[in-house]
């Protein structure tokens, strides 16, 4: 406590008693009216070794003469208002030497305001592999000490100043050694690694995989050995570096192990499915050739942007099945499997594929189940427990994988290369039962529509590698960079078929030559959209149109361009991009000044009268640019619409329709079927292509190959 001269008389009895009350309470604390009060006793929670070791009355090891720290505090109701109440530590060590005498170091802080934390770094000569004991005590600014930290109920602490760090640590694998016997098995298989030090007193071993953020594990007991699971992602050389720390926190030098992992084993069984039309089987890469009923009809359609050459078609009746008559894989175990499926309906439970039990049920099934307030899902069952994730549409491709890793116990659901749904302490089922394509017991209906490439594995299925087998990248279709012409039609890059021009358009090429050589130009024209020109449309009846459609809409399409308003305040709707047939737009981007809304417009067949929707977003036309793009993902079911890089309207489109009309720049259908909603502006760089552009894509749509 800071004081002046003098020291204040209570006249407050009423005061005076209740902090009488307050004070009796807490031990070596004076409670006679007038007096100074000592500081609280400092509580053993409240001192440290070493900013994070806590004092314990069992010695803590450390690497060096300590930082002990300790929180003093001295009272504040023997305060004036304007009184601070100051407090210092005076810390105290002892140990007895090689010589049995008792050693003695103290410091005493100096004092500040309190609550505060106060420290002492001891003296370097303090001995090594020596118990060293301390305490504290609070002091003020008038002298008076509180009681020391280890009096009842507190404890005195200890350390130990350990100089000799642990020996490094030895690596042992079983499955991945450090030899020059070749290359390990393999991505997707885990491998145990065995960390130990000869050093009795390590606590800790820490290890990173090449350069990965380092991982700490610790023994059962002290100077025990650790055993760490590790499964590598894909192939090729790796190192494993480890250092051991003791209870000082020592590290030793990095042991560092070498091993060179193989390729991921090859499925355990795999039908491509895409055997000749008319075959009454699927041979198999690997495993058992798979029989077909007579409601597998070979050589149907495969999914674009694949690898698959043909897939097959079950009819969803009782003989539309594929099966080897064995097990793949054993369920027991870690597995996986994968396919690609487009369902013919989705308004019922299908089974894509399934493995029986010894029962009337299968182990696992991997299929779809419709959702009464939405889209249907995909589902991934094992045993009791089933997985639903992503969005299943009537036609659409996508691509299936589900895995259960017995190393947690966790069960996977990927769709088209993602993790869409997941679960740990999943229990193991057996299914000694025969593999089936297309039907599961107890599992659903058959399968109805399309179903390629089969794949099992008895090893775990990196994300990465799922990623890729179920990729179906955009592919550029068609682009159209605008300059000026003569002619009525702008020619396609890469021997793409021609933009027709109608309505007589012309172009824009800012002069900047004239604006140089005029005084009284003050203001230099706007740059083309992209390269030196760009199309201009008068709003009347100027349109730009491909021949005929570029992509299926019905498949996952991407198209995009680049626009520039007329006027930023327009005084009507006007689209700026559309593709349908003669009488509809199987979508069309407008932008709706009375509302300020970009607009997506989709229809959902090309029947008469069929069903529209509108999703919108605010916005407002730039003076500059507007880069304008539509992505149709039919395996996701849904088409977004994004403006400058970014999705500003998305809606769910289950039912996306091959459109036999042409790809229209400037034009679209109105509500009565006729054309309209002319755009008066300027439009270039227009991009189409085959799948569904990502959102990064997106932001560089006009640059992609």
């Amino acid at each position: 406590m800071n004081t002046k001269s003098g020291r204040r008389t209570r006249t407050a009895a009423a005061a005076t008693g209740l902090a009488a009350v307050l004070l009796a309470a807490t031990p070596a604390i004076a409670t006679a009216a007038g007096e100074n009060l000592p500081p609280f006793q400092p509580r053993t929670e409240d001192l440290t070794v070493e900013w994070s070791e806590a004092c314990s009355d069992e010695p803590v090891y450390v690497a060096r003469a300590p930082e002990l720290r300790a929180l003093v505090e001295d009272p504040a109701e023997d305060n004036e208002e304007w009184e601070s109440n100051g407090a210092g530590a005076e810390f105290e060590a002892w140990w007895t030497d090689a010589e049995g005498t008792e050693q003695r170091r103290t410091h005493t802080s100096r004092v500040v305001s309190s609550p505060i934390t106060q420290l002492w770094r001891t003296p370097a000569d303090l001995p090594a592999d020596t118990v060293v004991s301390w305490h504290v005590r609070a002091v003020d600014d008038e002298g008076a000490t509180s009681a020391w930290s280890d009096r009842a109920p507190g404890i005195t602490c200890r350390f130990v100043i350990d100089t000799v760090g642990p020996e490094p640590a030895t690596v042992v694998s079983e499955q991945y050694p450090d030899d020059d016997s070749g290359w390990h098995d393999g991505v997707g298989v885990y491998g145990s690694f065995t960390f130990d030090s000869p050093s009795e007193d390590v606590v800790e071993y820490v290890y990173t995989v090449l350069g990965s953020a380092p991982t700490r594990v610790r023994p059962e007991e002290p100077g025990g050995p650790v055993t760490v699971r590790w499964m590598p992602e894909s192939e090729g050389p790796y190192s494993i570096q480890v250092r051991a720390v003791d209870r000082a926190g020592r590290s030793s030098s990095q042991t560092t192990h070498f091993t060179r992992v193989a390729a991921g084993r090859a499925p355990v069984a795999h039908w491509t499915l895409a055997d000749p039309a008319g075959s009454d089987a699927a041979a198999a890469e690997t495993g058992p050739v798979a029989r077909a009923g007579g409601g597998v009809v070979f050589g149907a359609p495969a999914p674009s942007r694949t690898d698959l050459t043909s897939t097959v078609t079950l009819n969803g009746r009782g003989n539309s099945y594929l099966s080897p008559g064995v097990p793949a894989t054993d369920t027991t175990k870690t597995f996986a499997l994968s396919a690609w499926a487009r369902p013919a309906a989705t308004d019922a439970a299908m089974t894509l594929a399934g493995q029986g039990t010894a029962g009337k049920t299968s182990a696992f099934a991997l299929g779809l189940r419709p959702a009464g307030d939405g889209p249907a899902t995909w589902t991934f069952r094992y045993g009791a427990t089933t997985l639903t994730g992503g969005s299943a549409t009537a036609g659409g491709w996508a691509h299936l994988a589900g895995q259960y890793d017995t190393e947690d116990n966790t069960l996977r659901l990927y769709v088209n290369g993602k993790e869409v749904a997941s679960k740990a302490d999943v229990a193991s089922v057996a299914a000694p039962g025969a593999f089936q394509i297309g039907r599961a017991r107890g599992a659903g209906a058959r399968w109805k529509g399309e179903i390629g490439e089969i794949r099992v594995w008895d090893r775990v299925v990196p994300r990465k590698e799922i990623e890729e087998l179920g990729s179906r990248p955009a592919e550029l279709a068609a682009a159209w960079d605008i300059e000026r012409t003569d002619d009525v039609v702008i020619p396609g890059r890469d021997d793409d078929e021609p933009l027709s021009l109608h309505g007589g358009p012309g172009f824009y090429t800012p002069d900047i030559e004239a604006c140089l050589e005029d005084p009284e130009c003050v203001e230099f024209p706007a740059n083309a959209l992209d390269g030196d020109d760009h199309l201009a449309l008068d709003g009347a009846d100027d349109y730009a149109s491909s021949s005929g459609p570029v992509v299926d809409t019905a498949d996952s399409f991407s198209v995009g361009l680049r626009v520039r308003f007329a006027d930023t305040t327009p005084d009507r709707p006007m689209t700026v991009l559309s593709q349908g047939d003669a009488d509809r737009d199987v979508f069309k981007v407008r932008y709706d000044p009375a509302a300020s809304e970009w607009q997506l417009v989709v229809t959902h067949s090309g029947e008469p009268g069929s069903a529209e929707t509108v999703v919108a977003a605010p916005g407002a036309p730039t003076s500059h640019t507007d880069e304008v793009v539509v992505v149709y993902d039919d395996s996701e079911g849904h088409i977004t619409l994004y403006v400058h890089g970014e999705a500003v309207a998305t809606a769910a489109f289950n039912a996306s329709w091959s459109a036999p009309g042409a790809l229209q720049i400037g034009r679209g259908h109105t509500a009565d079927g006729g054309w309209g909603e002319y755009f008066h502006g300027g439009a270039d760089t227009v991009r189409v292509f085959s799948g569904a552009l990502t959102a990064s894509q997106v932001k560089s749509f006009a640059y992609l190959y």
